[in-house]
């Protein structure tokens, strides 16, 4: 897997300057689009449209520096439909405009060629099981929130300080399904899963049956889940979780994610310092 994705990457290089399909990068890769994006972000660190944003920016950096095209003509060459538009990225990744740059000799930015490599440490062992699920509703109360990758997610912890406590009794009673008990759900994420995308987060359980009208209601379809234990410190243990599943997990057995709600239940130790957590990734077997 990770030999594809290195092919994926090659790919990149050799198409900075011309449209990137992400179809392309995933039938190199060998997978679906949705879990390219997926395997990728969690390997990389950051989404697969900043990364070719960035490396576009550092290849038109040289190109700035080297006088040789106008600035146009880079700003065209690399995909922007406008000067002011290339000149905004320029200055986002490098600090400094494009003819500032041009004309001072000013120090650049720059994001370095990926390449990935398999680390085996063997110091952990992942505990895991795979279940088919019929269909089955999650009933809560619905924010939408930006993403956020390391740390506590600020818009979610005040979405749920502002659930009263009768609202929570009650859904809590509705729980009926595993994983039982109020539960943290993501579901419509950006494709790309940039930082500061929006998602839908519900704070809700799982059930077999819709909640009443005033509460909101996700209904999931019949599939496959993958389901993950951890624990550790809160909350780097349950991101690492999510981190360690799409780079050790997928690249070592025959799934990949498919689209769907993430489900996330999680049991805080008393001081609040520790967790333990039971993370459902919705996926799909690959052939073999």
């Amino acid at each position: 897997m990770l030999e594809r994705l290195n092919e994926a990457l090659d790919h990149i290089e050799s198409h900075l300057d011309q449209r990137i399909e992400v179809t392309e990068l995933a039938r190199i890769a060998v997978t679906s689009e949705y879990h390219f994006r997926r395997m990728f972000s969690a390997l990389a660190g950051i989404s697969l449209s900043e990364y070719i944003r960035r490396r576009r920016l550092t290849v038109a950096g040289a190109e700035v520096l080297a006088g040789e095209r106008t600035l146009l003509e880079i700003a065209v060459r690399y995909g922007y439909g406008s000067g002011e538009a290339f000149a905004r990225a320029f200055r986002t990744l490098h600090g400094v405009g494009p003819g500032e740059a041009r004309r001072g000799g000013a120090a650049l930015n720059s994001q370095p060629r990926m390449s990935f490599r398999l680390v085996v440490e063997g110091s952990s062992t992942m505990r895991y099981w795979v279940v088919e699920r019929e269909r089955f509703h999650v009933v809560g109360k619905k924010a939408r929130v930006p993403l956020v990758h390391v740390g506590v997610n600020p818009a979610i912890a005040e979405f749920i300080r502002g659930i009263d406590a009768e609202t929570t009794r009650r859904v809590a009673a509705l729980s009926d399904q595993e994983p039982e008990g109020i539960v943290g759900v993501s579901d419509n994420l950006d494709p790309s899963r940039a930082e500061g995308t929006e998602l839908d987060y519900y704070h809700g359980v799982v059930t077999g049956s819709a909640g009443p009208k005033d509460l909101d209601t996700l209904t999931v379809p019949a599939g496959t889940w993958a389901v993950f234990e951890n624990s550790g410190p809160f909350p780097h243990a349950l991101q690492y979780l999510w981190r360690d599943v799409f780079t050790q997990w997928f690249p070592s057995n025959p799934y990949r994610s498919r689209p769907g709600p993430e489900i996330l239940r999680t049991r805080l130790s008393q001081d609040g310092a520790e967790a333990d957590a039971e993370l459902w990734i919705p996926v799909e077997r690959t052939a073999v």
